[in-house]
């Protein structure tokens, strides 16, 4: 226990001994150049480690839709076809409409060709299973003149939705207003693609370009879609998502106005496009009223839209000090060390003179100058 203790409480520093070894001089330069030039070329040039990095981007997105459409001999504006209201950084261009207005509570036949039917018994036996737009109750009943259809308990009459309709094609030239403000935490560093000096007069004339623009917050839908390489009457008549990308990439080493967005656009459903069931993008939503007499009553609609989804991401760097020369320079005095004390002859030796054990420091006067 008393030597454990002793071990212990001891300090160590170090002792320099100078090896004139041509074996080991060689080994270490070599080393140490090797490591000097794997830091500079690879780890400061290339990789830029010397930067601290923050990758925990905040970022606030803010949209709005500008437009007027005709559809259905009835003009549209942005409350009639932008879903959701509120200018989310995901939102909803409608371009068509299937609609089925006045249903109301009640039974009625289904509206698929796969519910025909001539007796009861080929509906009995899906009685159990949900029908396409209602409660399937078993019974055969006349769609029509010539056409008998399985009966459905729900909100009657049942949606027809192979209606064709002509897309509300002015889309292609409504405009879409983007404001997007982020911040890097770590650094407490903010940027915005909404400059301080921008002005309304600016703002009514200019319009994004990818090469001369980018700080103008003005997207024609048209564009858009172009700069992500699709179709806008296939996209229209369709429906599909669209992704606007934001990076922000900044070095804080360089000038703020060197820290500029990067804008890029793709369609992120492009596996859709090739499905024959459900290609595009569509959705359901219901407007409600109230009769006279208190039954509610509805008008469903089925609209194809052009889903943008507007995405950020980025990541600043800033200088850092860093002792790699140093660190590289040790590295290779370890290396030396190792095979001085382990692997060439006359390492007890080499031991002898690297370690000193001193057991008690004594100051010592000497006689004379105490005389005095």
């Amino acid at each position: 226990m008393w030597s454990c203790m002793t071990n212990f409480f001891t300090y160590e520093t170090t002792k320099s001994v100078v090896v004139k070894s041509w074996t080991i001089g060689i080994i270490n330069r070599v080393v140490q150049l090797l490591i000097i030039t794997y830091f500079i070329g690879w780890v400061f040039l290339y990789e830029k480690a010397y930067q601290v990095r923050d990758t925990a981007i905040e970022s606030s997105v803010m949209t709005k839709v500008k437009g007027f459409g005709i559809y259905n001999n009835k003009v549209m504006d942005v409350a009639d076809y932008v879903t959701p209201t509120q200018g989310a950084s995901v939102f909803c261009i409608i371009t068509k409409l299937i609609t089925t207005e006045n249903q109301v509570q009640g039974y009625c036949p289904e509206s698929e060709k796969k519910y025909v039917c001539t007796h009861d018994s080929n509906c009995t036996k899906n009685r159990n299973r949900p029908g396409s737009y209602g409660i399937l109750t078993g019974r055969c009943v006349p769609f029509n003149t010539t056409i008998k259809m399985c009966e459905i308990k729900g909100w009657c009459p049942a949606e027809i939705d192979t209606i064709k309709t002509t897309p509300m094609m002015e889309v292609e030239n409504f405009t879409i207003f983007i404001k997007n403000s982020i911040r890097f935490p770590y650094f407490n560093y903010t940027k915005g693609n909404f400059l301080p000096n921008i002005t309304a007069d600016y703002i009514k004339k200019c319009s994004f370009d990818m090469d001369n623009n980018i700080y103008c917050p003005i997207f024609r839908v048209g564009d858009v879609v172009r700069y992500a390489q699709q179709n806008f009457t296939k996209l229209a008549h369709q429906g599909g998502v669209i992704g606007i990308k934001i990076g922000w990439m900044c070095d804080l080493d360089k000038a703020d106005d060197q820290c500029n967005p990067s804008y890029s656009f793709t369609r992120l459903d492009a596996m859709s496009q090739k499905n024959i069931v459900s290609p595009g993008y569509n959705f359901r939503f219901a407007k409600y009223f109230k009769m006279e007499n208190g039954t509610d009553y509805r008008t469903l609609v089925k609209a194809y839209a052009i889903r943008f989804d507007v995405l950020v991401n980025g990541n600043v760097k800033f200088a850092f000090t860093r002792f790699y020369c140093y660190y590289s320079t040790m590295q290779g005095t370890v290396l030396c060390d190792i095979i001085l004390l382990n692997f060439l002859k006359g390492a007890e030796q080499y031991k002898a003179k690297k370690f000193e054990e001193v057991k008690h420091l004594v100051l010592v006067v000497l006689d004379h100058q105490i005389d005095r």
